[in-house]
């Protein structure tokens, strides 16, 4: 007999009402298997309606049959039954006829038929599952004629039977009829709710303990383990279990199936949970070139100036999640690598998400971008997951994820994130603590290999006490100053002003705060920028540009007077200074071999460039 700690606590549930309730009904996670210790600590996975014969069995019930509507009746094998003399009871009982495929053809007018006759058969307490019950009926809210007459005959006979003694101990049973159905209002309302002789039942995805049973009967079967020690078998069993958070035991037992199809050995589990997860067989992140991440400061130097702090700190977070070493306690389900950069706007956030996308993928375009200002509106997550079913778009799924089921190796950027609306941010929970997020059809997608990018301009300002949006961090700020007044409001804002503080918990001390653009950093800016746009204009014309000095001078004058848009306003005026006038030269000056600019004039709001 099953120990009563082994059991799920749905089960508990049921066996503990077996003398109370005449009528049961279990939804939700109806389609998966279910642990019966057989021998040696050793579970079964059984499918629910085997699992239920065995428990009613256990409690006391002689006798277990289950109907669909596609098979009609049945009987559920369990250890140690003899099948032709459940069968020839039941003939006997109920006139049921079986064919060679141990099933007594029948429609579900035939159950409804039979339904008097199940809960009122003596002396021996007899179960039925009615599984698929969902399908009895073509609308739960509509019912025709028969089928609104069918349910009330249910529910007056869930109300007119007793319980009677049966067995040895004399304790009182109903002959229970089981629902088995994938939602609660799949079944009309007026049956389910309310009826004090019917108790619904929620099955949930297995918890940590049931998969652990699971765990120790499917790890011997994957390729390496007769050879493995016993630390090797417990640590498999070990992270079976972690990476399966929200699966059911189905999926546990493919993932074992594809370990042995594909020959994935039991030191490598890890690679075929990835498989089964994200449908691909390849790992980016194992094939990264670990000598260019090392050495990537002078890679990022290139692109990014004057925030050194913060690349050494994205550059930790990257070869942290290159290494695998962003599990939170054992649990790898989480994403690659998390970062969320706040400052100055122009001060390089998303060149560095570049940049880090090049870095890894060696395509700078490669990286997935959300403008989180486009999802401010309350309802506007649809448009990242998908409606539900019965809405516009439920076909069509959602924008990330759909993305991520396409690219599962990735950098996903959502810019501005506080922009978005609290209900938005929401979504991110599961996706930083579980790596997962549920799409309106369902679907469940992974972002296990995913890095996210947030990036934010919060902490800049604040509102006084006047009600008054007043600045909160300067250039005259130093960078620790900054830095600390930056994070200051950037906790009040998720604790109090839209009170998700579990959303700043989830990200941690992954917060990387930028420096203003200073006027030495700026000076370097414009002269990168500069020094490109040169290369642009030679290949554009075909010819050499020279700046003599004087230009030059005047040029960053104009340029850096305003640092107040950081990186940004420099190349901005760039353009309004040098690219548009020189374009204008250009157009209106004859043909030379090369071009020089000798003199750069800026007089009543209009830029001149003056060729030699």
């Amino acid at each position: 007999m099953e120990s009563p700690q082994a059991l799920p606590r749905w089960a508990l549930d049921l066996a503990r009402f077996l003398p109370l309730k005449s009528q049961f009904l279990l939804s939700g996670n109806v389609r998966d298997r279910y642990p019966w210790a057989i021998a040696n600590e050793r579970y079964a996975p059984l499918p629910l309606t085997s699992f239920l014969a065995e428990l009613l069995r256990s409690r006391g019930i002689a006798h277990v049959l289950a109907f669909d509507p596609l098979n009609g009746f049945s009987v559920p094998l369990v250890s140690g039954i003899d099948i032709a003399a459940e069968q020839k009871f039941f003939s006997d009982r109920f006139d049921l006829r079986w064919n060679d495929n141990l099933h007594s053809p029948a429609s579900v007018a035939r159950f409804f038929e039979l339904f008097p006759d199940f809960v009122r058969s003596e002396p021996e307490p007899i179960a039925v599952l009615a599984d698929f019950s969902s399908r009895y009926l073509v609308r739960p809210d509509l019912q025709t004629d028969d089928e609104h007459h069918w349910f009330t005959a249910s529910l007056i006979l869930s109300l007119d039977v007793a319980a009677r003694p049966c067995g040895p101990d004399a304790s009182t049973l109903f002959n229970p009829i089981v629902w088995i159905a994938d939602q609660e209002g799949d079944l009309p309302p007026w049956f389910a709710v309310g009826n004090p002789r019917l108790r619904p039942i929620t099955l949930p995805v297995p918890d940590r303990t049931t998969r652990g049973l699971i765990a120790k009967s499917l790890i011997p079967g994957i390729p390496g383990a007769r050879q493995a020690s016993e630390e090797q078998i417990a640590a498999a069993e070990r992270s079976l279990v972690e990476q399966t958070h929200g699966l059911m035991l189905l999926d546990m037992i493919s993932i074992t199936e594809l370990c042995r199809n594909e020959e994935v050995p039991i030191d490598r589990l890890d690679d075929g949970v990835r498989r089964f997860k994200l449908g691909v067989t390849e790992n980016p992140w194992a094939k990264l070139d670990r000598e260019k991440i090392a050495n990537a400061d002078s890679f990022v130097a290139r692109r990014l100036k004057g925030q050194d702090h913060a690349v050494t700190k994205m550059l930790d977070i990257i070869k942290r999640s290159v290494i695998g070493l962003s599990g939170n306690e054992g649990r790898s389900g989480r994403p690659r690598g998390v970062a969320f950069l706040a400052g100055p706007t122009g001060t390089g956030k998303t060149e560095l998400a570049k940049t880090v996308t090049e870095l890894l993928f060696g395509d700078e375009s490669a990286y997935i971008r959300f403008d989180m200002s486009e999802f401010a509106a309350e309802h506007s997550d649809q448009r990242l997951i998908g409606a539900p079913p019965g809405y516009v778009g439920y076909d069509s799924g959602g924008e990330l994820t759909n993305a991520i089921r396409e690219k599962p190796f990735s950098v996903v950027l959502f810019d501005e994130i506080e922009k978005a609306h609290p209900r938005i941010l929401d979504k991110f929970l599961q996706v930083l603590d579980d790596g997962v997020l549920t799409s309106g059809r369902g679907e469940r997608v992974y972002f296990s290999e995913a890095f996210l990018i947030f990036t934010s301009n919060l902490g800049l300002y604040r509102i006084d006490d006047r009600g008054k949006r007043v600045a909160n961090a300067t250039p005259a700020d130093d960078l620790q100053s900054m830095q600390a007044k930056v994070r200051g409001e950037i906790d009040r804002f998720f604790k109090l002003e839209i009170g998700r503080p579990e959303i700043l918990n989830r990200i941690g001390e992954n917060i990387v705060v930028f420096d203003f653009i200073r006027e030495d950093v700026a000076a370097e800016i414009f002269e990168m920028m500069l020094a490109g746009i040169s290369r642009q204009v030679e290949n554009a014309t075909g010819r050499p540009i020279d700046i003599e000095d004087s230009a030059r001078r005047s040029l960053q004058e104009l340029c850096l007077a305003d640092l107040s848009n950081g990186g940004r306003g420099v190349r901005n005026q760039l353009e309004a200074h040098f690219i548009n006038p020189l374009a204008r030269a250009l157009f209106d000056a004859p043909e030379s071999p090369a071009i020089i600019v000798r003199r750069i004039d800026h007089r009543d709001g209009l830029t001149t460039v003056e060729l030699a």
